[in-house]
């Protein structure tokens, strides 16, 4: 039990999961389960763009009850996954929001207006049962009314791009994480350099993120890495684990040698 919670961790998490991205995922989630038992987080999106809402469609939600039957985690993304807020008014605001990403959901919201938003959230996951620790924003972007918001919310975890934090307090935990930008054949070329890059200045981390995002599952180049670096990186005697589940054995970690 001390080496399981000693090893180093890989952490394989999908982003955007509604029923309109299954189709875009559900031939990856097959070739890894085909390696074995590997655990996913799965960051689930309960109205993406306000189309398809997830309890209109019991079908893909008993997919995601499976999904948590077999060990995997579901985490809330958002709500809409789309940035309906008023116009940016400083140069900043409106690259964030029209040049770094059109999905900042969060990036603007008071805190009455995310606190609405997240117990929306997490009445859903309530009314199917899904047991919920973890909040990710879109594009990991987040306003101080959000930050206000998850510091009284019965959650226990979020994250950007390179750490996880530990709610209410927001303490913060290294863990780096590969992320593709993958709209373009030069760009799916530059992810690929800076991927290898940042794979091998953190072979010495205790735990490595592959953040997968829908688009990377429309290109073969681009699904292939995720697989093989996946792949790779279990060979390299890393543990499969979710979020939630590698921070419960830093947890363990902790109490142990307290």
């Amino acid at each position: 039990m001390a080496e399981f919670m000693n090893a180093p961790a890989v952490l394989l998490v999908l982003h955007d999961v509604a029923p309109q991205t299954w189709d875009d995922y559900q031939p990856f989630v097959e070739a890894v389960d085909a390696l074995g038992a590997v655990p996913m987080t799965w960051l689930v999106v309960p109205d993406f763009h306000k189309h398809n809402a997830l309890d209109a469609h019991p079908a893909f939600c008993r997919v995601l009850s499976e999904r948590v039957e077999r060990g995997d985690e579901l985490a809330l993304h958002g709500y809409f996954h789309c940035d309906e807020g008023p116009m940016p008014g400083t140069p900043r605001d409106w690259f964030m929001r029209r040049v770094y990403t059109h999905e900042g959901e969060f990036y603007s919201l008071s805190c009455e207006d995310a606190l609405a938003r997240l117990h929306a959230g997490i009445d859903m996951f309530k009314r199917h049962h899904w047991p919920l620790e973890g909040f990710v924003a879109p594009a990991w972007l987040m306003s101080d009314g959000t930050r206000e918001a998850l510091r009284v919310l019965p959650l226990s975890y979020t994250s950007d791009p390179q750490h996880l934090y530990r709610l209410p307090d927001f303490s913060v935990i290294d863990a780096p994480g590969l992320v593709w930008s993958a709209r373009s054949a030069w760009r799916r070329g530059v992810s690929k350099l800076l991927s290898d890059q940042r794979e091998q200045r953190w072979r010495q981390a205790s735990v490595i993120r592959l953040g997968l995002h829908p688009v990377d599952m429309r290109h073969e180049f681009s699904r292939n890495y995720w697989l093989r670096t996946l792949k790779r990186l279990l060979d390299e005697g890393r543990m499969p684990m979710t979020k939630a589940g590698w921070l419960a054995s830093q947890d363990a970690i902790v109490g142990r040698v307290a």
